[in-house]
Formats: structure tokens, sequence, C-alpha cells
């Protein structure tokens, strides 16, 4: 018998990423956190956010990582350039307020 595959666009996996946000030891997010445009704004929310979280499994890096990235690849095609660039930008700040190292930047050969 074959697989099925839902296409991302489907009632199918949108009710799967809203069941994931919904009950899923993830964070108590501030409303339309990922539509600010301001990279730091963002990176302090889901920090506080992390920090204050009684759900979360694993250190407040990791999960306010872990949302942000999660987001933005749900949103996949569907997000603007724009806001993709704050919310990766959103991440070096995070990096910052957890005092990590910046990531590696890909080089072009």
């Amino acid at each position: 018998m074959p697989a099925t595959h839902h296409k991302s666009g489907t009632a199918a996996a949108r009710k799967w990423s809203q069941h994931v946000n919904e009950t899923s030891d993830a964070l108590d997010l501030q409303p339309d956190v990922f539509k600010l445009k301001d990279p730091k704004q963002i990176a302090r929310s889901l920090k506080r956010s992390a920090e204050h979280s009684d759900r979360r499994k694993s250190d407040p890096y990791r999960s306010a990582m872990s949302m942000l990235t999660f987001y933005i690849n749900r949103a996949g095609h569907n997000l603007e350039a724009g806001q993709r660039k704050h919310l990766e930008d959103a991440k070096d700040e995070l990096r910052t307020l957890f005092h990590r190292p910046p990531a590696r930047r890909k080089t072009t050969h």
C-alpha cells in the first residue's frame, strides 16, 4: 500500500502544525511575535518566553531557537523575503542574547 503524503497547504497539514503549536512542550509566545519587524524585539520576546516557560524540556536558548526555526520552516515560501530576513536576523540576536558564538556563514567559491 503506497504511503500518502499531504501537501503543505492542505487542511491536514495546517491542522498538524496548529496541533504542534497548541499541544507540544513549546513556549507560550507573545501574540504575533513572528510578525514583528525588529529582530532584537523578536529575540528578546523569544528569550523572555523561553526563560519563563514551565513547559520546555531543553535549555532556554535551544527552546527559543527551535521555535524560531520551526516558524520559518513551516511558513516556507509563504514568508515574504523581508520578514524572512528579520527572522533570520533574530537568530543572530538570540545567539548574542544567550552569549553564543555567531553562526558560521556559508562561503561561495
